[in-house]
């Protein structure tokens, strides 16, 4: 099975719940068949469960843990968009208030990537790469749109325990279909340039040098 982040071969690491996960021994990620992944109606279906609303004050707290640490490290005036923003751009939101431009971007509810700008000084990315078909496809993206010195902020739960996978809530979520671990972010620094900060599960934040 070839790698859907590094195209390496992978080898089946399990088998649960009818689903089946590969490990990929060269960048880490653990993400589930391709051939078995839900449909776009199947995935929309899911997004619209969600009630995250922009004034839910429980929904500020929780994306300010990506939020907080990365408005430290931007410069005044400092643009950028939020990645997969979802139906209530709630971080985009939250940027705007402190004085950083936040364009947003959505392929359900706010799709259309060419009208974005060419690159940004920062670009965020909540709850949204573990989810990802392609994640080769979108950390390309990553790379050409953030700045020399810009920043991508990622927030996704990452993969601690493998003895815990089988039962971990995270994976119960039928449009959670690739799981990552430190060593993941570590590798696409590597790869692609990026100085990585892991900041403590779930954010990690990835400056372009």
């Amino acid at each position: 099975m070839e790698c859907t982040l590094c195209q390496a071969s992978a080898a089946t690491f399990m088998q649960v719940d009818g689903r089946e996960y590969f490990r990929c021994p060269c960048c880490q990620l653990t993400f589930e068949h391709p051939q078995k992944l839900p449909t776009p109606d199947e995935e929309k279906g899911q997004y619209d469960l969600h009630e995250n609303r922009p004034d839910d004050p429980g929904y500020r707290t929780f994306l300010s843990q990506l939020a907080a640490p990365l408005m430290t490290r931007l410069a005044p005036g400092a643009s950028g968009v939020d990645f997969g923003c979802g139906p209530g751009p709630a971080l985009a939101a939250m940027l705007n208030e402190n004085g950083f431009a936040c364009d947003t971007y959505d392929p359900i509810y706010a799709p259309g990537l060419s009208r974005l700008a060419a690159q940004y000084d920062f670009v965020t990315c909540t709850e949204v790469i573990e989810h990802l078909h392609q994640p080769a496809r979108e950390w390309t993206w990553f790379a050409e749109h953030v700045k020399p010195g810009g920043w991508l902020g990622i927030m996704t739960r990452w993969l601690t325990d493998d003895t815990a996978f089988a039962s971990w809530h995270y994976r119960r979520d039928p449009t959670h279909v690739c799981f990552w671990q430190p060593a993941t972010f570590e590798w696409l620094g590597r790869q692609q340039g990026w100085e990585v900060h892991l900041t403590g599960n779930p954010v990690v934040l990835m400056q372009k040098r």
